[in-house]
């Protein structure tokens, strides 16, 4: 639970599914991979997070008015969910959208955390695209699009880390005005 309750959540990050070496194994998503570092040190550069982040879930790390969650439950073999198990997980997804009264922003890391967390939201996933960088309102939402923090989307250079600070950035001066 986030300092402050439910009520305290502004922004909700969903990621694709647990990691099979981090979250899967200390049970706090995006811990024990690259993708957790770069995450959590972005969050606390921009007031999301504050502590230190070493990759146990017994660190200092606090998030502060954010809580992040997968699109689905489970580690998918390969790490390619099926179609049927991200239809199956949004029966838990959609709950965690409308249990927090003062939520503003969402950011989706990847095109199935976006489409899903869309579907969730009872909209048309077409009517709402995926692009890193780019946003769209439902339901009194807002939704920030990025590509995954993955190592292999930072290595390929799918994702620079200006990239993907930029989304938070972006979130931040959101959730400032709004």
């Amino acid at each position: 639970m986030p300092i402050g309750g439910t009520s305290s959540v502004k922004l909700i990050i969903i990621g694709l599914a647990p990691g099979l070496r981090g979250a899967n194994r200390t049970g706090r998503p995006f811990t024990g991979d690259y993708a957790g570092e770069l995450l959590y040190q972005t969050l606390k550069d921009y007031g999301f997070a504050r502590g230190i982040f070493e990759a146990r879930p017994d660190d200092s790390l606090e998030l502060l008015n954010t809580v992040i969650v997968n699109a689905v439950r489970c580690v998918p073999p390969e790490n390619k969910p099926t179609s049927s198990e991200i239809n199956e997980c949004r029966q838990f997804l959609t709950p965690m959208l409308h249990g927090f009264p003062n939520l503003k922003a969402i950011v989706t890391l990847g095109t199935i955390a976006h489409q899903s967390t869309v579907r969730a939201l009872g909209q048309v996933a077409a009517r709402h695209p995926f692009g890193h960088g780019k946003t769209t309102d439902i339901n009194g939402l807002r939704i920030f699009s990025s590509y995954h923090c993955s190592r292999y989307n930072t290595n390929t250079g799918v994702l620079t880390t200006e990239m993907f600070r930029q989304i938070f950035a972006d979130v931040k001066n959101y959730l400032d005005e709004a």
